[in-house]
């Protein structure tokens, strides 16, 4: 089966009218016999109906692809015939005009489709009968432009959607997607937030069968410029950007053990890592029921009373502890038994003396090396700031005030925390002097022993049982898929929402990051199946190099045809393309007249 367009004159205007056609083969050939006739359809309903010839159709891979690319706006109000198959072309009145970008929106068109997001939005009755735009289409240019190229909606106004061929491919001309129609999409979308999370939590489930028995959690903020006075949530607070002069809010995402987002939760600016835990674990208990899940988590999020929760409601965790715990495990760390599970890292199974819990005491050689350097840096800074001190001292004509002098000491140890326990200070009177004070210090060999010691070691800590050391530390190791979430957000997808100040337009925002990175993850994981690497960035960089062009061709009969071209994948993009198992149409719709002819008898 496929869609078939027919057209007519109504009022003296042209119409296009569709049919749902079925092919079918007789003794004197095939024949085509209509099975619904569907009248005039608006841009969501076109790809529907597309959809659903296809997979009512044997080849539905193919079919569902042409049926897609067939439809295109209607720009020429003269377009009410097809184009033969043969018409004489005058050279000399072929034009190329309006090339645009195809290859990265059509990749990420066919990422959308993929996770079923067109078919999630079209069931949430988002649009009126009168509706000129459906919201489904707007959250998907929204969504594209996130992913390929972020920045304002005014940018998508401006430039990027104009410059792109996705008014080709979904039937939107560039003048009804503006700034109002996109900021509209944010305050339409917010509301189905949780609705997205469990529509992609059950199609990543179809697709790539992630474990949702470990769940990954963690952290990050994000950060405003001005006074955000419109947004309660954005508070001053402990800034991952290093920016604590500025107001932010905070992220917590929830992902699985690949890094694929499960869901996620905007708090405010100033909210404490460790009360967000229990919250959480609800809110995913809320969506998915109660189940044993293993919570891998920072130090940044631990508590007592966190893991206690956790141990509460049935729940296991593996979690990074405080430094201050290492001291427990001093004899451990001198005499234990370490065993290898890669090059430079060793890891111990302790067990706590309670029998409830189990500790991973971790060594990291480049870890070692660094925190050494660390320590070596502070030590020398505040040797050079004592001695400093101790010279001002003596050179100085005047009696000095006790209380001033032992600040400064306070603040060059705070300034060099790190290593403010590597030293004995003493203030002594000194009637020798006109300062009237001498210092003097000393370095603590018990500091520098245990330094040496603990120096590139952590500690884990974890209620599961019958897991070995290598196990845990594996799993452990999986946050920094968490990490590169936040990475790939603030980075690539530019999370950070520094074009607006009301609080549900902030939202709006970073759900639709939310929504980007789902597409980003999903392609990851094809490319990665596929032998690619995890590259994103470069492939989408790479497929841009494919443009969509109008062609223009003058007839003898004084009209003009138009087709909309590809252009030809090059060898690196075609090898590219076959290990995705993509293919590239070579045209967009099909060849039309463009000239409305100046003798209305001739029928081109």
């Amino acid at each position: 089966m496929f869609i078939k367009r027919c057209t007519r004159n109504k009022n003296g205007k042209p119409h296009a009218y569709w049919q749902l056609v079925e092919s079918y083969r007789t003794a004197r050939g095939p024949r085509h016999r209509t099975v619904a006739y569907l009248g005039e359809l608006s841009a969501c309903e076109k790809h529907g109906w597309a959809r659903l010839a296809a997979q009512l159709d044997s080849k539905a891979a193919s079919k569902a692809q042409q049926q897609l690319l067939l439809f295109e706006s209607l720009s020429d109000p003269y377009d009410t015939e097809p184009v033969p198959d043969q018409v004489e072309v005058n050279l000399e009145s072929v034009r190329v005009r309006n090339t645009r970008d195809f290859g990265d929106v059509y990749l990420a068109l066919i990422l959308w489709r993929t996770l079923g997001l067109d078919e999630f939005f079209q069931g949430q009755g988002l649009d009126s009968a009168h509706q000129d735009v459906p919201w489904a289409l707007m959250a998907c240019i929204l969504t594209i432009a996130r992913l390929v190229e972020p920045d304002s909606e005014l940018h998508v106004e401006d430039t990027w959607y104009r410059r792109t061929g996705l008014a080709d491919m979904l039937g939107i001309s560039p003048d009804k997607v503006n700034d109002s129609r996109l900021y509209r999409t944010l305050d339409v979308v917010l509301p189905l937030k949780n609705k997205i999370q469990m529509h992609l939590n059950q199609r990543i489930g179809e697709l790539f069968a992630p474990d949702f028995d470990l769940l990954l959690y963690d952290l990050t903020s994000t950060y405003f410029e001005g006074q955000c006075k419109a947004n309660p949530q954005a508070r001053y607070g402990y800034s991952r950007d290093h920016r604590p002069d500025c107001k932010q809010v905070c992220i917590a995402l929830v992902a699985t053990r690949d890094g694929f987002p499960l869901g996620y939760e905007v708090f405010d600016g100033n909210r404490g890592d460790v009360t967000t835990v229990e919250e959480i674990v609800q809110w995913m208990e809320s969506k998915y029921g109660r189940a044993r899940r293993v919570w891998v988590m920072d130090r940044g999020l631990v508590s007592e009373s966190n893991l206690a929760f956790i141990r509460g409601q049935g729940g296991y965790y593996l979690v990074g502890t405080p430094r201050s715990m290492l001291k427990r495990f001093e004899k451990q760390l001198l005499k234990g038994d370490w065993s290898q599970v890669c090059e430079g890292i060793e890891v111990q199974l302790v067990d706590a003396p309670d029998g409830q819990e189990t500790f991973v005491l971790c060594r990291s050689v480049n870890r070692r090396q660094k925190e050494k350097a660390i320590h070596e840096r502070f030590v020398q800074r505040i040797q050079s700031g004592l001695t400093r001190l101790d010279q001002e001292l003596a050179k100085s004509c005047k009696r000095r005030d006790r209380g001033v002098i032992e600040r400064r000491i306070g603040r060059l140890l705070g300034c060099n925390s790190r290593a403010a326990g590597a030293f004995k200070i003493e203030l002594i009177d000194d009637t020798t002097s006109a300062a009237g004070l001498r210092l003097q210090w000393s370095r603590i060999e018990a500091w520098d022993r245990w330094a040496q010691l603990s120096e590139g070691c952590y500690l884990l800590r974890t209620n599961l049982t019958g897991r070995s050391a290598q196990e845990l530390w594996q799993t452990y190791m999986q946050l920094m898929d968490v990490e590169a979430v936040f990475r790939t957000g603030k980075s690539d997808l530019r999370i950070r929402p520094i074009w607006h100040q009301l609080q549900h337009r902030v939202q709006g925002h970073i759900l639709f990051s939310f929504l980007a990175y789902a597409l980003w993850k999903a392609l990851q994981i094809w490319m990665e199946r596929a032998g690619l690497g995890r590259g994103v960035r470069t492939v989408l960089e790479e497929l841009a190099r494919l443009k969509s062009t109008d062609v223009v061709l003058g007839t003898s009969c004084g009209r003009q045809i138009k087709l909309c071209c590809i252009t030809e994948p090059d060898a690196a993009q075609r090898a590219l393309l076959d290990r995705l198992g993509l293919v590239i149409p070579e045209r967009l719709g099909r060849p039309r007249w463009v000239q409305r002819p100046e003798n209305p008898d001739l029928s081109g």
